[in-house]
């Protein structure tokens, strides 16, 4: 492969490789795609393994509850069959397809269509074969299987977060296609979440951009133009191509991206302009031979809705009654520890722009409102927001509260009053509403929650803009699953108390 020339004049002609950085002929970044592809199918492998031995495991928990009834030749074939039957429920649905693993809820969904699938065979094959197994059997052994898969298989998933969290181990390096701007985002929202497992390694830019050398806002190196990605990826051992939106790959470009990548191995992700849109409300209508994603519209109302704001009454209502006594003790704690009422009240925005009173403890000192005009010069956060870590008007008492966000619990008053939800957006205050500007102001058409993406994703640690994307993502996207994942995730996140101050 001839040297290509070096090109020093800017915006001149872009060099694709610098001379220190040529693709192996020898083939060594083939090898390192093939070690990074390597760790998955051990990964694989190993839960294969796990779910026969759920299923075995299982069984025998189903055969020991049923001791007491005479075993019949259906439940022995039945028991003797059940791993095997089990793992190829799993392999037909798709449950060990990588691209479904590690991130995301379609793991579980997948399996939990295996586990359906698998019930419903049994029962169908039963029946029509005239087999003698009994119905408690299948009633314990079954939906056992499933159960404990899927906890298996969640104890994995977060095995695997950790050690990319911890020690960046697999991790897919992936080569990124576009403009700057777009590929310094999707950087730092990879590095902030890196559970994703995904590192960007280098970068292709349109091939009218002036020559760089590396990205400096996220110090990625820049290896070509659009036409140099084949060669870019060879160089850095890349396994994965992101194509971002830019109107320079076109349909046609990208098939032919994809053909040159498809004996390599080398997966191609393609980002749509439209971001932030969750998968439930994207789906792919062929034109022609023309995919055409089609984009549903936010439910913000009907009987979704109607179900949510029943939920969030009635589960408020339940935890004021179990967690009445808690409420009392830190109410008495609150007046013993420093002067003032043990409720803190304080005007807040709310759906369509409507002002409510918020209930929480009382964290502060009295002055606390007083004095922020003289803290506004040691603002830790950007934007509207005003945040410190120490800040000096917290009460020792309120430290604690706010570590485990204690100090939240009297805004289950709120949302039995119709006023808030459990799960939405931060409420803010009309100070903060004033000063928003576009977009922004499409949070408000949504009640404020008592938790939300925004505390089960760094809270405080977040910064104005972050804070901003979580919340639209969660109006744009909202669903009752996805409200059901954000309080289990809740809990996790205030035991961490991470960004609690």
């Amino acid at each position: 492969m001839p040297l290509p020339t070096l090109e020093l004049a800017e915006p001149g002609p872009f060099r694709p490789h610098p001379p220190h950085r040529f693709p192996h002929p020898s083939g060594r970044a083939r090898g390192r795609r093939s070690k990074a592809h390597r760790w998955e199918r051990r990964y694989v492998a190993g839960l294969v393994a796990v779910d026969a031995l759920v299923a075995v495991v299982a069984t025998a928990a189903a055969w020991m509850a049923r001791l007491s009834t005479p075993a019949s030749s259906g439940r022995l074939v039945l028991s003797l069959l059940l791993p095997v039957l089990w793992v190829a429920a799993l392999a037909i649905c798709r449950a060990y397809d990588t691209r479904f693993l590690f991130v995301g809820p379609e793991e579980y969904h997948r399996t939990l269509m295996a586990g359906l699938a698998l019930t419903s065979a049994v029962a169908v094959i039963s029946y029509g074969a005239a087999l003698d197994v009994a119905r408690g059997y299948v009633a314990l052994a079954l939906p056992g299987v499933l159960l404990l898969d899927l906890l298996c298989r969640y104890v994995m998933r977060k095995w695997v977060h950790r050690r990319r969290v911890k020690s960046a181990r697999f991790m897919q390096r992936v080569m990124a296609v576009g403009y700057e701007r777009p590929i310094a985002m999707l950087a730092r929202e990879l590095h902030r979440h890196r559970y994703h497992g995904m590192r960007i390694v280098g970068a292709c830019l349109p091939p009218h951009r002036p020559y760089r050398e590396r990205i400096e806002d996220i110090d990625v190196p820049v290896y070509g133009r659009f036409g140099d990605v084949v060669e870019a990826v060879e160089e850095a051992g890349a396994d994965t191509v992101a194509v971002l939106s830019c109107p320079e790959l076109d349909g046609t470009e990208l098939r032919r991206l994809a053909w040159q990548l498809e004996e390599s191995n080398v997966d191609l992700v393609v980002a749509p302009a439209l971001m932030d849109v969750a998968g439930p409300r994207t789906t792919i209508r062929p034109v022609d031979g023309l995919p055409l994603v089609h984009v549903d519209h936010p439910r913000l109302s009907g009987g979704r809705r109607i179900a949510k704001e029943l939920f969030d009454r009635a589960s408020a209502g339940l935890a004021l009654l179990l967690l009445a006594p808690l409420l009392i003790v830190i109410g008495v704690a609150i007046r013993l520890s420093s002067q003032g009422p043990a409720l803190f009240r304080q005007t807040r925005v709310g759906k369509n722009g409507e002002t409510f009173t918020v209930l929480k403890f009382r964290s502060m000192y009295v002055d606390a409102e007083a004095r922020l005009t003289e803290l506004r010069a040691v603002n830790e956060k950007d934007g509207v927001l005003f945040k410190m870590r120490e800040d000096p008007r917290v009460t020792r008492l309120g430290r604690w509260l706010r570590r485990y966000s204690l100090d939240e619990l009297p805004q289950l008053f709120n949302v039995l009053a119709g006023q808030m939800s459990l799960v939405g957006p931060r409420p803010p205050l009309p100070s903060e509403v004033a000063q928003y500007a576009g977009d922004v102001n499409r949070r408000l058409v949504v009640k404020p929650g008592l938790t939300g993406l925004w505390q089960v994703s760094g809270r405080s640690d977040l910064s104005w803009e972050e804070s901003v994307r979580i919340d639209l993502r969660y109006v744009e996207n909202w669903s009752l699953a996805l409200d059901a994942m954000i309080l289990w995730r809740t809990v996790f996140a205030v035991v961490r108390s991470q960004g609690a101050y």
